[in-house]
């Protein structure tokens, strides 16, 4: 498999840990107008995520000759991200379907668990196919958003809310370290085709979500048409 650029093992372990730092950045100092920093993100970085998936993970993966046993794992990836999102209340989308008047303290745990979860899978296959990291990377960057301004609406301490944030910024990486320490086994096939099904669900989802009333406008395609464009040339 070619790639654009390699990625150092640096780059790799660091970008996770980094697009949460922008995220919360993002979130804090320019909180007001959040929103409008999501509106071409989303579609942007779903289309990609959902672009690299595509191009690179889903024709390795059915090269292999187990495809319909790679098939139901994609599928069980697919049913492992609808039911994660029963608890993260659809954070991974870049934002979450609670009401705003709604106390979120019952939520929080379970929200952080399910992101807890997603992060740690969607790092397992970085290591093999590095283009995902860029897709990842700019995927972390509006979740991030979205947990920093749950985590102050849980009315957590500072210290508590740091902690959130750095252990949340650390499940990927820890992913990605699974990744190579599988490296060559069998069960690392199927975990990429989990994690194959998770990138489907959440990009499909992100690309019908990221605006209200599901419209599509001019902007909206430029930016998905630009992601599929920047993935293909990856």
């Amino acid at each position: 498999m070619s790639y654009f650029c390699e990625v150092s093992a640096f780059t790799l372990f660091s970008f996770p840990i980094l697009a949460v730092l922008i995220g919360v950045f993002l979130a804090a100092i320019l909180e007001r107008f959040s929103k409008s920093a999501l509106w071409l993100l989303l579609p942007f970085s779903g289309s990609f995520l959902l672009s690299i998936t595509l191009f690179e993970l889903l024709p390795e993966l059915f090269s292999q000759p187990e495809t319909k046993v790679i098939s139901l794992a994609v599928l069980l990836g697919i049913l492992l991200q609808i039911f994660l999102e029963f608890f993260s209340k659809g954070a991974e989308h870049g934002h979450v379907h609670i009401n705003d008047t709604e106390p979120v303290s019952p939520y929080f745990s379970s929200v952080f668990l399910a992101l807890f979860i997603h992060a740690f899978i969607e790092g397992s296959p970085l290591s093999q196919y590095q283009n995902l990291s860029f897709a990842i990377f700019l995927h972390k960057i509006p979740v991030s958003m979205v947990l920093f301004q749950f985590v102050r609406k849980a009315g957590l301490s500072t210290k508590a809310g740091i902690a959130v944030i750095l252990i949340f910024a650390s499940m990927t990486p820890l992913g990605i370290l699974l990744g190579k320490t599988l490296e060559g086994h069998p069960s690392q096939l199927y975990l990429n085709a989990v994690s194959a099904g998770i990138f489907l669900h959440v990009s499909t989802v992100i690309l019908f979500e990221s605006e209200k009333g599901h419209r599509f406008n001019s902007k909206k395609i430029a930016a998905i048409i630009s992601a599929i464009v920047l993935a293909y040339f990856l």
